[in-house]
């Protein structure tokens, strides 16, 4: 597995992340994976030297950074995995219990590491924007838990270009921690950040991890194919912050299908190859509830789409507005 560096940071990543959203004990989702469940598919990500594991708080309520813990002392040692959590979603009704607040940020990094099992978390995640709390708060406090030695690098993720610029300005202006990383989303069927954040990113030395490369799963089947995870979602109001689908989608994830077909790959191969090919993202966050998953994921690797593979899944592209930004 080829290793990268994530922006111009010195970290260095596996070019694909493992993205742990999947695993959890189904307080929250009734298709998350457990410990025995998820244990194929950390042992796969071993293998096949996927070290850069990606989860969050919020990710079961706690739970999948449990399970991301156990498996870390089970199946690997810990220098060897680059560990990325996140916070700002609500996991308590507390003062510190949501946000980006210095209560929010001390809290909630305390108790990651001990969700975790480990003394450092090597990124650590800004959720989203939090237009409740003082930008310069946020950035001290993130700031500070990089100091003490909890936090090794900072990345943030889903937010508007501008909010982006001024959180890293103000770390500028007072000599604190600046964001290594954009954990954004961008896939064939949300290409929103190409605008303005990509620009930004790779003027600032930043690297994406885009999630949701695959649109949720929709460009890795056909059109008319639903998995059993969303169909148990209503998909008029996706949870996870995805755009809607537009009409004019059907028509790239049929080139999808055609070009995988030509290629006589599965359909996911084509869809993440895409997002590969953009030369600001460091590593796409795969979240694999099956083993082909990350075979395919890792497969993708060594496909080069050609100009007119590229145009063709390019042309259908229609702007949508984010849902998630604030």
């Amino acid at each position: 597995m080829e290793q990268v560096r994530l922006g111009s940071s010195g970290l260095r990543v596996s070019r694909i992340a493992l993205g742990c959203m999947s695993f959890g004990d189904g307080r929250r989702a009734t298709w998350a994976l457990g410990d025995d469940a998820a244990e194929p598919i950390f042992r796969q990500a071993v293998e096949l030297g996927i070290t850069f594991w990606d989860t969050a708080n919020i990710y079961g309520l706690g739970s999948s950074e449990e399970i991301v813990g156990r498996a870390l002392r089970k199946y690997t040692m810990r220098d060897d995995i680059v560990l990325a959590t996140k916070l700002f979603q609500p996991m308590g009704e507390g003062p510190g219990g949501r946000g980006l607040s210095r209560r929010a940020v001390m809290e909630q990094v305390d108790a990651s590491l001990r969700r975790l099992g480990t003394d450092y978390i090597d990124l650590y995640q800004i959720h989203r924007f939090d237009p409740e709390t003082p930008i310069e708060e946020t950035m001290e406090a993130l700031h500070d838990v990089v100091k003490a030695g909890k936090v090794r690098y900072l990345g943030a993720s889903s937010m508007w270009a501008w909010q982006f610029a001024s959180m890293q300005h103000a770390a500028d202006l007072h000599g604190w921690t600046r964001f290594v990383s954009m954990q954004d989303q961008y896939s064939l069927l949300a290409r929103e950040e190409e605008r303005e954040m990509f620009g930004l990113l790779a003027h600032q030395g930043v690297g994406a991890i885009p999630w949701s490369p695959l649109a949720g799963g929709k460009v890795a089947r056909p059109w008319g194919d639903i998995s059993t995870r969303r169909a148990s979602e209503d998909r008029q109001t996706d949870q996870y912050g995805r755009p809607l689908f537009l009409d004019t989608d059907k028509a790239i994830v049929d080139a999808v299908e055609r070009i995988a077909a030509a290629r006589g790959v599965p359909m996911a191969r084509i869809g993440l190859a895409w997002v590969l090919k953009n030369p600001v993202v460091s590593a796409p966050i795969v979240g694999p509830t099956k083993p082909q998953h990350l075979a395919d994921a890792v497969a993708a690797l060594d496909i080069d789409l050609t100009d007119d593979e590229t145009a063709a899944l390019e042309e259908h592209y229609r702007p949508r507005t984010p849902t998630y930004y604030r």
